[in-house]
């Protein structure tokens, strides 16, 4: 750590640590005043800001800037979940290319288990955010689908990733946290209406991604940096219109389709997903080849479509604090996208 990661929130907006958090990218800062924006905190806390500087704010730099951690009593409980993202942007993000935030300071306490991440503000350059409501096209996935080539083709089977320990496999660990009780909340409420019968099972989940974590913990398929929560509501359009990824906190080493079908299945309309899907997974594969990447053949393409499919699908089938209109949708989208691809039978006993 170049200066100590910052325990509270008033610890963040404060000109001296600012100085010291900045000061390692952009030397010579001084920073002389704050000015706090909105804060929004949840289980996050994220906290946009201005800063002056002596002298001017160097060049390169924004002085609209968003900070990010756990920094409230709710969120203290969470810390470690910044872990991967603040990791993500301070070792991986600009190495790989992928269109995202644009960090300036990202650093991780070891003792104390926190994260703390401090980006541009892309909402004073006219970035819109998205959920599973906004209108998203087939061209609009095609291009946040190239984005995910380019993480991955940047990371695939990276050496001087394969034992770091941030990105560890955690699927499993997202059966420890949540089951059937939760998935049995959602699928027999009003909220799981629109899953299909022949998938709104939720033991039948529960196995099928128990399975699916064992498959990812073997070293017998390519691996590569994923960001393991690939749905349209990590998107954001930055102000020229473009599809980005944020909110790493999934981030892991695991295979492709874990992003690549959850990704298609829960961003568009079912019909639009219907009619467009062989093509997007083919523009996929096309820029993972470009990137100098030996594709999946083909008997195992769609195979991993489905599972990332039931990736996308547990997740959000656990999912009980979301606006119930958005986890509706999406449990809609990506139940409808494994009864037509039947994903589940591949994991019954």
């Amino acid at each position: 750590m170049t200066v100590p990661v910052p325990g509270t929130l008033d610890e963040m907006l404060s000109p001296d640590w600012l100085t010291g958090a900045l000061g390692a990218r952009f030397p010579g800062i001084t920073v002389t005043a704050v000015r706090p924006g909105p804060v929004i905190s949840r289980i996050a806390t994220n906290a946009r800001f201005r800063i002056e500087c002596a002298d001017g704010v160097p060049a390169g730099l924004s002085p609209n800037l968003c900070g990010k951690g756990y920094f409230t009593e709710a969120g203290h409980a969470f810390r470690h979940a910044g872990i991967p993202e603040a990791s993500f942007y301070r070792d991986v993000a600009a190495r790989s290319g992928v269109r995202t935030l644009r960090s300036v300071y990202a650093d991780v306490d070891p003792q104390e288990q926190q994260g703390v991440v401090i980006t541009e503000d892309v909402i004073v350059e006219h970035a819109q955010f998205l959920d599973a409501r906004s209108d998203y096209t087939p061209d609009q996935a095609a291009e946040s689908l190239a984005q995910l080539a380019t993480l991955h083709a940047s990371t695939w089977g990276a050496a001087d990733l394969a034992t770091t320990g941030w990105l560890a496999p955690r699927l499993t660990s997202y059966l420890q946290l949540r089951g059937v009780d939760d998935i049995r909340v959602n699928f027999d409420g009003p909220i799981g209406a629109g899953v299909p019968a022949e998938v709104r099972d939720a033991e039948r989940l529960v196995h099928a991604y128990r399975s699916l974590a064992a498959l990812t913990r073997q070293d017998d398929e390519p691996w590569c940096v994923i960001h393991g929560d690939a749905h349209v509501g990590n998107v954001f359009l930055d102000g020229a219109g473009r599809p980005s990824f944020l909110d790493w906190q999934l981030v892991q080493r695991g295979p492709w389709y874990l992003d690549v079908g959850y990704h298609i299945a829960s961003a568009l309309t079912v019909s639009d997903r219907r009619r467009t899907e062989r093509d997007l997974v083919a523009h996929y594969l096309d820029r993972l080849r470009a990137a100098g990447v030996e594709a999946p053949p083909d008997n195992a393409v769609w195979q991993g479509i489905g599972r990332g499919i039931i990736h996308g699908l547990y997740l959000w089938a656990i999912t009980l604090k979301v606006d119930p209109a958005v986890t509706s949708l999406l449990l809609t989208r990506l139940g409808t996208a494994a009864a037509d691809h039947d994903a589940l039978t591949a994991f019954d006993r």
